[in-house]
């Protein structure tokens, strides 16, 4: 097949006091893109790599009779429902593509209507708030503490550090403030749950749950918060720090049972296709909680760099070629494309 990858691009070294680093700390970096280029050539088919730059709409209607299928991990580039404007081009141009419709898109990165559907569908996910000024906040009371505010539509931990954790009504509107003014966008206020935190990969058409990676803290500074936040992410977790995945997670088959029954529920509520990344973390009781979805995930080719999609996938056989191809394989599925 001939197969476009479309993709965002970080121009930048990463360096969070560059504004133009932050802007694009979701694009993946040149060796991500090569690798998957890479991968799809390997697995025989051609590749034509586009940036999904302000030029892209040109860029994929020159191509459109030499595309067969695309497939996507572009982030977007502006706005609060940028992982969409891909998937909306690719429609509009009869496309087919790897990954949910539009819509799913909009709605994964928007961590609130994600929650009021999956709330909707009795999916247990922690109590939140969603704050679009402060003056909400001081009107309507948060009761649940601790607390986690986070901005409302970002990837990869962006906006999510480690003071975000709060503990009681000053401290969260101080939080929320700053968010308020550096991402210029609603800010999700969520209850803290206290257990185990898991990340839990998706693949494939019928959908199916990859080994379940939980994610250990024990590595963090005294005193550091113990959830999935930016500096844990990014910062403590790296080729030279003790590994903080277990995967697959060392669980009892009733756990292993709810969890995998969670995100399979999640990922057709959300509409999701093709592949997709869950973030699940256990209540006081034990009972998994919904905490946000990731598509496109991360799928860092280099195994040191713990990316967790790909560290699912070979723990359940498949190498990063393979994992790709599953991906390929299930969009083709969808759109009745011979792979």
């Amino acid at each position: 097949m001939n197969v476009a990858l479309t993709y965002n691009v970080r121009h930048v070294k990463p360096d969070v006091n560059n504004p133009q680093y932050l802007k694009e700390a979701e694009f993946d970096e040149p060796e991500t893109i090569d690798g998957i280029m890479d991968a799809i050539k390997s697995l025989g088919h051609n590749v034509i790599g586009i940036e999904a730059d302000e030029n892209v709409f040109e860029k994929l209607k020159k191509e459109k009779s030499n595309i067969d299928i695309v497939f996507n991990i572009a982030e977007g580039m502006n706005g609060a429902d940028r992982e969409a404007q891909l998937p909306a081009i690719l429609e509009m141009l009869q496309i087919p593509y790897t990954g949910p419709k539009p819509l799913g898109y909009a709605v994964g990165l928007n961590k609130s209507v994600a929650k009021e559907i999956l709330a909707y569908y009795h999916v247990p996910t922690p109590h939140w708030m969603t704050v679009h000024k402060l003056d909400y906040l001081e009107d309507n009371q948060f009761k649940y503490f601790p607390a986690i505010a986070k901005p409302l539509g970002e990837g990869s931990s962006k906006g999510i550090r480690a003071r975000n954790l709060v503990s009681n009504p000053k401290e969260l509107r101080n939080i929320v403030k700053e968010l308020l003014e550096e991402f210029d966008q609603p800010v999700l206020i969520e209850e803290y749950l206290p257990g185990r935190e898991f990340t839990v990969a998706v693949i494939g058409q019928p959908a199916r749950v990859l080994p379940i990676i939980e994610i250990i803290f024990d590595a963090l500074p005294p005193g550091m918060p113990a959830f999935d936040h930016y500096e844990a992410k990014w910062v403590y977790d790296n080729p030279e720090a003790p590994d903080p995945l277990i995967c697959p997670a060392k669980i009892e088959p009733e756990l292993k049972e709810k969890i995998e029954n969670l995100v399979i529920k999640s990922f057709h509520a959300l509409e999701m296709k093709d592949w997709a990344r869950f973030d699940v973390r256990l209540d006081k009781n034990g009972t998994p909680n919904f905490i946000e979805v990731n598509c496109p995930p991360g799928i860092i080719p280099d195994p040191k760099q713990n990316s967790r999609f790909p560290r699912a996938a070979r723990a359940g056989g498949l190498e990063y070629a393979q994992m790709i191809g599953e991906i390929l394989k299930s969009a083709c599925i969808r759109y009745g494309i011979k792979y």
